[in-house]
């Protein structure tokens, strides 16, 4: 911290202020965008502590900021905050005109500059599992409704799903444990398996199935980005399935933040 403070407050203001003349006017033959980078004590913690050697996710680790998403430059000899400019435009333009990114931090010592910019965990608020649950069954449903191709493979319009709650109990069950042992997989902390936990909720099925996803505070992204990746829409386009369940857990500690679990089944 005393070196950090040392650079002055100033330069990294300054450098800053930089990037946001990039984003402002554009950059290799790209528009600008409108909504400037804002500058945080928490990423200029971030670039400091990244400025000491290591991975930038250790350096994330050590300064407990929380991103979901984040980009990072470094570049040396550097003499002025104007040099760093040109460099960062030629090079990373990309990265400066990425619209998630909000936040940002930097810091310079020895003609070597590092830049962190980042789009922070949100703790706002979520909507209720009930309201969830419900935009979530007709956005699948809608889905379902329409032939699709989920990668290779062609799915004709499908029967609507409907709502089982021991589905939900057993998503429950895989996103609460995600989010509390910091995972992401369909293997349970305890080595078990959609199917596993499907039967411990006493759901007897014919078919089941699971999908998973992490980070998405909102519902609408969440069904879209299984959607979009071919296996997930499969599972949702499949007519064997006939119910379905979703739930979601949040630990703001852990890495994604919130974790996703939509099961499927076909009863007995």
């Amino acid at each position: 911290m005393i070196g950090s403070a040392s650079i002055g407050c100033s330069a990294r203001a300054d450098l800053i202020a930089e990037v946001n003349a990039i984003r402002s006017q554009g950059c290799d033959g790209k528009p600008g965008l409108s909504s400037p980078l804002q500058e945080t004590k928490g990423l200029d913690s971030v670039a400091s502590e990244w400025s000491k050697g290591g991975r930038l996710r250790d350096a994330v680790e050590r300064a407990q900021y929380r991103v979901v998403n984040s980009a990072s430059m470094r570049i040396s000899g550097v003499k002025s905050d104007t040099a760093a400019r040109t460099i960062l435009a030629k090079n990373y333009c990309e990265n400066i005109l990425n619209a998630e990114f909000t936040e940002a931090g930097a810091i310079r010592k020895d003609g070597e500059v590092w830049l962190v910019l980042a789009k922070p965990f949100a703790e706002s608020p979520m909507q209720s599992i009930g309201v969830i649950r419900q935009r979530a069954l007709a956005l699948v449903n809608q889905a379902r409704a329409q032939a699709r191709k989920c990668g290779a493979t062609s799915f004709a319009p499908a029967p609507a799903l409907a709502n089982a709650p021991l589905l939900d109990q057993a998503a429950q069950l895989h996103a609460t444990d995600m989010a509390t042992h910091d995972f992401f997989s369909h293997e349970g902390s305890d080595a078990s398996h959609p199917s596993d936990r499907i039967t411990r909720v006493g759901y007897k099925w014919r078919a089941v199935a699971e999908n998973i996803a992490a980070g998405y505070r909102d519902i609408d992204p969440v069904i879209q980005g299984w959607i979009d990746s071919p296996g997930h829409c499969a599972n949702i386009m499949n007519p064997v399935y006939t119910q379905m369940g979703i739930a979601y857990a949040v630990n703001p500690k852990s890495e994604a933040g919130v974790y996703w679990s939509q099961t499927f089944g076909r009863p007995r």
